[in-house]
């Protein structure tokens, strides 16, 4: 898990070295560990490392494969890297390293951009082949870790994060009127390959993009499940899919454990992450840090759910510390939080995560996390309204069921200029539920959840959150494998007993029965949600600071009318209207964007 930046230029010039600095020097976070550049005619590398698989020096990056005439930096871990050396080595390749990224640069060597299939886990690359010029970028199936780009006339820079970009500088910041649409509309989820800024885009999930000197690049898209019934599951009943979903998680659980540190886990006192917990135990593990986070309450709202994830520590033995934060520390934790934010994120957990991963990356460097089990198993309480209608109105019911608002309403809170002529989040769900590969509409809503809010929202703000603290976040939940047998599984087993049935039901063989028939939480965070005094301050300062005057994104008359019952205006999906309008321009702000 660590930083990576670089540059390629196609006119000719050298790269600029100090830009590549900047960057790395903007991922310090990310990598405390260590750091590196590298560069060869028109490309630059930069890296800073986070040493969790083989911590000494000869696994520091960026590093070179002589004999093979590549040089990488890699962001993340592939689990099976162990099982993928010693094949490696059968083929006659030879390794200094016990690491992972080594694996990585001679799994290309040996199998092309193909490496990609045969790696299990969660990753970010970029591989330059010296006799070529040729510059091979890739992403992890499920985009855990990020890849952002700018590109320029005879340019292209990649970095971990957005702010890195920004700092190397000359990057065009004006807005994106297509993504400040999906932001309002998909509860602050941006589509790959944009972001709010023109000039930044993203490497879409499960993407490799070869980039060759001239500038031109072609993109390959390796995987994506089928969401429709498979012949080899059609003799399965439910215990065999419960069963088959107990396996793959505890599989899933057991890869993430490899490490040269120890493994902690985020422990909620839900379903996802209590299974996690006893994974955990019952693959002999003694004395599991587990970390837990709650907030104080606000307009009869409770913060926390203490009283579960301290059930689940003393059933399973865990050395369990938990975290209660004041509500007047969310407000001066707030602007921590959208620093680390590499786009804007609206979630009230945002702040929550940032706050816990200051605290337990003080004892761990890495933890499991049970992110990802609601979209992948169909674990919202919207989703059997959606699985109602017939597979040709998945699109329209989907907009009308999780989008904040319509796109008319848009018109009232945006100056015309931001917005674009069409509904652009409504087509985008269109199009991408048109897409041959899903049987019923359920089927499209849970690969569309999966594989591009889950990314662009949750999956995003857990890295940003995390890695803000040089923290590492392993998801089982989404082990490719895991994901590729819940796309299979027959809907009404995920909507069962109110969502999540099928794991509910493995949970069972596990848990105490009132973790697993608890009432869902959603982690709220009261003091953002009921918009509590500090949190309103800031609020108001940022919307009405000389920047949002003069950026003239947002309607005046709107954001008074916001500003005049702060805790009155929310979305058809309960978010408070004010926050998100808030939180954009906090980002703007921040990240210094006029």
């Amino acid at each position: 898990m660590c930083g990576l930046s670089g540059e390629i230029r196609f006119d000719g010039c050298r790269p600029d070295l100090a830009a590549v600095e900047r960057m790395s020097e903007r991922l310090a976070a990310r990598g405390p560990d260590g750091r590196g550049i590298w560069t060869r005619g028109a490309v630059a590398l930069g890296h800073r490392r986070l040493k969790i698989i083989d911590l000494s020096d000869l696994a520091a990056q960026p590093m070179t494969d002589s004999r093979g005439g590549i040089t990488g930096v890699f962001n993340g871990c592939v689990y099976n890297y162990q099982e993928l050396r010693e094949e490696l080595r059968s083929l006659g390749h030879r390794f200094s390293s016990t690491s992972d990224t080594e694996v990585v640069l001679k799994a290309y060597r040996q199998w092309g951009t193909a490496c990609v299939e045969r790696f299990y886990g969660m990753f970010a690359f970029a591989l330059v082949e010296h006799r070529s010029g040729r510059v091979v970028l890739g992403r992890d199936r499920l985009g855990i870790k990020p890849l952002y780009l700018a590109r320029t006339p005879g340019r292209l820079r990649f970095a971990s994060s957005l702010p890195a970009l920004l700092a190397a500088g000359d990057v065009d910041t004006s807005l994106d009127p297509v993504a400040v649409h999906q932001y309002l509309s998909w509860h602050a989820t941006v589509a790959a390959p944009r972001t709010v800024l023109d000039g930044v885009r993203k490497l879409p999930p499960a993407t490799v993009r070869v980039v060759e000197p001239d500038g031109t690049h072609r993109d390959h898209r390796y995987w994506q499940p089928s969401y429709t019934r498979r012949a080899e599951y059609a003799e399965m009943g439910a215990h065999d899919w419960r069963d088959a979903m107990l396996e793959a998680l505890r599989t899933a659980v057991r890869r993430r454990m490899v490490s040269d540190v120890p493994v902690g886990v985020l422990l909620s006192g839900g379903l996802d992450s209590s299974l996690i917990v006893a994974l955990l135990a019952e693959e002999g593990q003694r004395d599991l840090l587990t970390f837990s986070v709650g907030f104080e309450s606000e307009g009869g709202e409770e913060g926390d759910e203490f009283r579960y994830s301290d059930l689940v520590a003393r059933r399973f033995g865990t050395d369990h510390r938990r975290l209660m934060v004041p509500s007047d520390q969310v407000s001066t934790a707030l602007d921590g939080a959208v620093a680390a934010m590499s786009e804007p994120m609206t979630s009230h957990d945002v702040v929550a995560f940032h706050l816990l991963s200051e605290q337990v990356s003080k004892e761990v460097k890495v933890v499991q996390s049970g992110q990802g089990a609601d979209e992948v198993l169909a674990g919202y309480d919207w989703y059997p309204r959606l699985a109602e209608v017939a597979r040709a109105d998945a699109a329209e019911r989907y907009a009308e069921t999780y989008f904040d608002r319509p796109h008319a309403d848009l018109a009232r809170i945006v100056e015309p200029g931001m917005l674009p002529d069409d509904d652009a989040s409504g087509r985008f769900v269109r199009d991408h539920m048109a897409v041959p590969g899903a049987e019923t509409a359920l089927d499209a809503v849970l690969r569309l959840d999966t594989h591009v809010m889950l990314v662009d929202d949750p999956v995003k703000r857990v890295d940003n959150m995390t890695m803000a603290w040089g923290l590492e976040a392993r998801v089982p939940f989404l082990d490719h494998e895991l994901v590729e047998l819940a796309a299979a599984c027959p809907p009404e087993l995920k909507l069962a007993d109110g969502g999540k049935g099928v794991l509910k039901e493995a949970g069972r063989q596990l848990l105490p029965r009132n973790v697993v028939d608890r009432p869902k939480g959603y982690f709220p965070v009261p003091a953002i949600r009921h918009m509590a005094g500090p949190v309103l301050k800031r609020v108001r300062e940022a919307l009405e600071a000389p920047e949002a005057r003069g950026r003239r994104l947002f309607q005046e008359s709107y954001v008074s009318e916001l500003l005049a019952a702060p805790d009155e205006h929310r979305t058809k999906r309960g978010a408070n209207a004010l926050w998100q309008v808030a939180l954009l321009e906090i980002w703007l702000q921040t990240h210094g964007i006029t």
